[in-house]
């Protein structure tokens, strides 16, 4: 018997494209001219309330209001962007002349990089973490690994570890990093864990030890991701090393991709140069006193800029694991394009959709057992997403209002798919 062909949809004629290509652009750009003007009007009172920095071009200031930006563009000029470097030359000297030695290579070296800006105590945090996580995945309960590790992350939000941990650093923007790195790595601990408890009895502990240390240490996905599983990882890695042949293509490979995330670095500073978004949204006052194509142009801009930062973000460590011949998540897709929080949450982080689809999502049951287990699902899946970003209270919003959102989605895919329905939007 054979299946129905699926109806395809006939294309649109060209001219209808092109108006909406015009309009969308001109909304946006025209949304951003305002907001633009009416943050060089408020520009002074900008100024003395978040202190605007002097901009990188004359005549410009800058906003520098927006955290992360903030925080990693100063990393990345301290050290980051020279440790990546070194990362880089490290991976391409060993796959040429030292193939077998690569792995445990790049292993130690993104310990070293890790050590010199945690130090040593910051460090010893994440092996005691990496210790407690394998002696209790050697006990191959899933259940047990999930309430350990869940323990682990919960010691971020310890009041007097917290103060402790800060003491050991002089700035906070150093114990941030250590906050960061012991989040991420707890993705790392958790995958794992699971696939450890998941996979066959007669691992060897000691191998599976070192390839959990340098999994965990991987230096390119150490501080901010993006996220691969662990079973990726290693399968990865190994086939990569046992590919002794050298890519004449990386050098174009390089340059095209560097200049791709040196343009929307300068997207991104263009946009807190030219609009103070953060600022703006971060006083009640000036929402207020926007004016409604102004409003709109915050909006939009405030999304643009957060997908832009991350094809910085994600962009340059996936270019360093693509190098070594891994497989990274693909970069984020443009906001503008996206229409759905399921598409939302699949296309923007991509690792950390996998990530969650494996170890939460699929283990509770999924859509395999009705409807009440795929609610009960993803609303788990989005606790986890709060938890681990801190869960405050506008976290726990968000978390209810995105599931809300994928379970009304979900509820009308097949109110639109019946017979009744589907030939009217057609």
């Amino acid at each position: 018997m054979t299946s129905k062909p699926k109806a395809q949809l006939a294309p649109l004629p060209w001219m209808e494209i092109l108006a909406y290509w015009v309009l969308s652009l001109g909304s946006h750009l025209y949304s951003f001219y305002q907001l633009h003007r009416f943050s060089k009007e408020h520009e002074a009172g900008l100024d003395r309330g978040f202190q605007l920095e002097k901009g990188l071009v004359t005549g410009f200031k800058r906003d520098p209001s927006d955290f992360e930006w903030t925080f990693w563009t100063q990393w990345a000029k301290k050290s980051l962007l020279w440790t990546l470097v070194g990362h880089g030359v490290i991976s391409r000297f060993t796959s040429i002349f030292f193939p077998k030695s690569r792995v445990p290579a790049l292993a130690v070296y993104g310990f070293l990089a890790a050590s010199s800006v945690l130090g040593i105590r910051g460090v010893s945090v994440l092996l005691v973490h990496l210790g407690l996580c394998f002696s209790v995945a050697l006990l191959r309960k899933p259940a047990l690994s999930w309430a350990i590790n869940l323990l682990l992350l919960s010691t971020l939000h310890i009041q007097p570890l917290q103060e402790l941990q800060r003491g050991w650093y002089e700035s906070e923007e150093e114990y941030y990093l250590l906050l960061f790195s012991v989040a991420v790595c707890g993705l790392r601990f958790i995958s794992f864990s699971l696939e450890h408890c998941w996979g066959p009895a007669d691992r060897a502990g000691a191998v599976q030890l070192c390839w959990l240390f340098s999994y965990t240490f991987y230096h390119p996905f150490f501080y901010n991701g993006p996220i691969i599983t662990y079973q990726d990882y290693i399968e990865q890695m190994r086939r990569s090393s046992e590919e002794c042949d050298v890519d004449k293509s990386v050098f174009s490979y390089l340059v095209l991709r560097l200049g791709r995330i040196i343009l929307w670095w300068c997207i991104a500073e263009y946009l807190i140069h030219v609009m103070y978004m953060h600022s703006i949204q971060s006083n009640e006052t000036y929402l207020e006193m926007l004016p409604p194509w102004a409003l709109g142009g915050l909006a939009l801009a405030l999304v643009q800029f957060f997908f832009v930062k991350y094809l910085v973000l994600f962009g340059l460590p996936s270019m360093l694991a693509t190098l070594d011949k891994l497989v990274p998540p693909k970069l984020p897709r443009c906001v503008s394009i996206m229409y759905s929080f399921t598409g939302m949450w699949r296309h923007f982080d991509e690792g950390l959709y996998r990530w969650l689809i494996r170890y939460i999502y699929v283990p509770l049951g999924g859509s395999r057992h009705g409807r009440l287990s795929k609610m009960l699902s993803t609303g788990l899946a989005f606790g986890f997403v709060c938890l681990w970003h801190g869960g405050h209270d506008y976290l726990r919003c968000w978390a209810l209002m995105n599931w809300a959102g994928v379970l009304v989605e979900n509820g009308l895919k097949p109110l639109v798919a019946s017979a009744f329905i589907r030939p009217i939007v057609k």
